[in-house]
């Protein structure tokens, strides 16, 4: 078993000892991780570039829950929803290497769709 299911299956059990799964619906889930993923970017706001890759310790401790809170929700939504989460990782950056070739994107930050017209890369 995966590191990933240990964490559903504790979260699974999380939610049915305080009788919350009933509120996890699919989509309570995705409204809940979009406020949670403001709040991690309220801590960015505002800050240089250089200031946002050097937290101090206790914004960063902040930072660190607000991405659990991130992940949390995601996996609780994977799960309800039967999406196996590290598949669905694999296949997405198969797909991006295929979209996105090292060859035509290297240190260009554009969409797929601004390389070589006519190949999109995949």
């Amino acid at each position: 078993m995966s590191k990933l299911d240990k964490i559903k299956l504790r979260l699974r059990h999380f939610a049915k000892e305080r009788d919350w799964d009933q509120f996890h619906s699919p989509k309570n889930l995705a409204m809940a991780l979009i406020v949670e993923a403001a709040e991690l970017v309220e801590h960015f706001q505002w800050l240089t570039e250089e200031q946002s890759q050097k937290l101090p310790a206790d914004k960063l401790a902040e930072v660190e829950q607000e991405i659990a809170d991130i992940q949390i929700y995601l996996i609780r939504l994977a799960d309800k929803l039967g999406v196996d989460m590290e598949k669905a990782v694999n296949d997405k950056i198969k797909h991006n290497e295929k979209k996105y070739p090292a060859i035509k994107v290297r240190g260009k930050a554009g969409k797929y769709y601004e390389y070589d017209e006519g190949d999109d890369g995949g």
